[in-house]
């Protein structure tokens, strides 16, 4: 169905706007290959990781969130430069929503609904 995303910057207490992220998808070899990619929207949303016409399928994928580049953007530093997540996708019927929870010097993540 799809996957989608939400960041909240949780030092600042709002969302994180201007986060780009890159979603891939892993083949049987262990190499990764770009499905989509985005920037969060002034809610810290992002929610058209998979583009119009493409059917998710039962793979693992991972979202790549890039954390300095939102920093930079904020004029502040942090210590993470990206932020990797993968997951499994066993149901491609389903959504997939995985928030993820930033600041400086840690990060949460888990699968929404």
């Amino acid at each position: 169905m799809s996957i989608t995303t939400h960041v909240l910057d949780t030092a600042r207490g709002k969302p994180a706007d201007g986060v780009p992220v890159v979603l891939e998808i892993r083949d049987g070899d262990g190499a990764w290959f770009e499905v989509g990619r985005g920037t969060t929207d002034h809610d810290g949303r992002l929610r058209t990781l998979v583009p119009s016409g493409i059917a998710l399928e039962p793979a693992v994928y991972r979202l790549t969130f890039d954390t300095a580049a939102y920093y930079a953007g904020q004029g502040r530093d942090g210590f993470f430069h990206e932020v990797p997540v993968s997951f499994v996708v066993r149901d491609p019927t389903q959504h997939y929503h995985v928030p993820l929870l930033l600041s400086p010097f840690t990060y949460s993540t888990y699968r929404g609904s």
